[in-house]
């Protein structure tokens, strides 16, 4: 898409910090619209994410349950996890895969990006692929519960539609996971060993 978009763009004009926190920081700037109006914008500076759809060699998904706070409900969903500064989204992929369900991957792909609330989050989740699972042992952080079990794609897909998944990249990676499994949409797979650069 190679539409001329200047006109649609809004320009910093000032900054304000409202939250500085562990790793979110929310931010009101007032900004020049461009019709040459003023507004503000608030929003969460997110440090950026990674999800994983963990294939299993007969057919099944590896996903997760985990009590989210802000909405007070157990959710299923994809393994994911924030990126630590200057961190390779792969070798962050790897790194969440194993600590939350104790599986390594022999092959990777990476299947693409996702801004997750486009309205009041800079976040920007990194969307890859496994398979070739070999499970061991789970190395979750200290004060981490959840719970790992396999379903069938077509589960899963009918907890999409039912509202038994109302997780945004796990609805989100499902739709990646629907293209994919029917050869609608290739992967690049990787070796774990040898990745591509």
């Amino acid at each position: 898409m190679t539409a001329d978009i200047s006109h649609l763009e809004e320009k910093k004009v000032a900054s304000e910090l409202l939250f500085q926190g562990r790793f979110l920081r929310a931010l009101r700037d007032t900004v020049a619209l461009p019709d040459g109006g003023a507004a503000t914008r608030e929003y969460v500076v997110h440090p950026g994410a990674v999800v994983v759809i963990p294939l299993l060699d007969d057919g099944r998904v590896v996903l997760e349950r985990q009590f989210r706070y802000p909405v007070a409900r157990v959710m299923v969903e994809f393994p994911a996890g924030k990126l630590d500064a200057d961190e390779d989204p792969l070798l962050c992929g790897q790194r969440e895969l194993l600590e939350e369900t104790g599986y390594r991957a022999r092959e990777w792909a990476r299947a693409g990006e996702m801004h997750l609330a486009v309205a009041y989050s800079t976040e920007v989740i990194h969307i890859y692929f496994a398979r070739g699972l070999v499970a061991g042992e789970r190395q979750l952080d200290q004060g981490e519960f959840l719970d790992v079990f396999t379903a069938t794609p077509d589960e899963l897909l009918g907890w999409c539609r039912d509202g038994t998944v109302t997780d945004a990249k796990t609805l989100a990676c499902t739709v990646w996971m629907q293209n994919v499994l029917s050869g609608h949409w290739a992967l690049d797979w990787q070796s774990a060993d040898n990745p591509a650069s």
